[in-house]
């Protein structure tokens, strides 16, 4: 990864959680401390099992956590955009890093290290209350797509993954602002390559969904939304 530099006042993330507390005194002093990072895609920038070395802010770009399951093979947990947190979750406990992170597209990153971070915590009650709160909330989240995963078929876990692709990234000419390959939508949902492959071509014939190299685009979203109604 390459050093670069960025500035917390001019970033335009009003979603990153050290922006929303950029206007408490001593976050001023903390912010100049940080470490600025680009990540080329497909460059890996947290490894599972490894050390914490803080965490870390997207400041541009799109990324995938991913985590190793059953005979090695990778899961895709979550994919975070601008002004998202990486790496909370082995933050304080573990003190090493529960998931791996890799690049979708070249991404800007912002990285406070663990001393920092603990600074911050030590000294801001307003911001440990929050990151408290934030905490719960993505465990919440968590729990909850648990729960909706395993009550559906291999079907439904696809379209749900495409409308949390819109949902999350949006769309441009009804195409969706993500390019992800076959496979890591299977990595996503949970299934393999094979499968979305002929599960997105059935999509394509009933007219819902759209294709154009390789970019996919939602024709019909109360359509897909309809079909997985019953699990939201």
């Amino acid at each position: 990864m390459r050093g670069i530099i960025t500035d917390c006042a001019n970033c335009l993330n009003t979603n990153c959680f050290i922006k929303k507390h950029l206007h408490l005194e001593k976050m001023q002093d903390f912010v100049l401390e940080k470490t600025n990072y680009t990540c080329k895609k497909g460059q890996q920038f947290m490894i599972e099992g490894a050390p914490m070395q803080g965490l870390y802010f997207i400041n541009k770009g799109k990324v995938k956590v991913l985590k190793t399951g059953i005979y090695g093979k990778e899961q895709i947990v979550r994919l975070s955009s601008d002004g998202d947190t990486i790496g909370f979750r082995g933050f304080g406990t573990s003190n090493r890093y529960l998931i791996a992170a890799s690049a979708i597209e070249d991404t800007v990153l912002c990285n406070f290290s663990n001393d920092i971070m603990h600074a911050i915590l030590k000294s801001i009650p307003e911001f440990t209350y929050d990151m408290m709160l934030f905490y719960a909330e993505e465990l919440n989240k968590s729990e909850n797509r648990v729960k909706k995963i395993a009550q559906m078929n291999v079907r439904e876990r696809v379209i749900d993954i495409l409308l949390y692709l819109l949902k999350k990234f949006g769309h441009t000419n009804n195409l969706l602002n993500i390019n992800l390959s076959r496979k890591e939508i299977a990595d996503f949902a949970g299934t393999t390559d094979e499968q979305v492959t002929r599960i997105l071509s059935s999509l394509k014939k009933e007219g819902v969904i759209k294709i154009v190299n390789k970019k996919i685009g939602l024709l019909q979203v109360d359509k897909l939304n309809a079909e997985i109604i019953e699990h939201k």
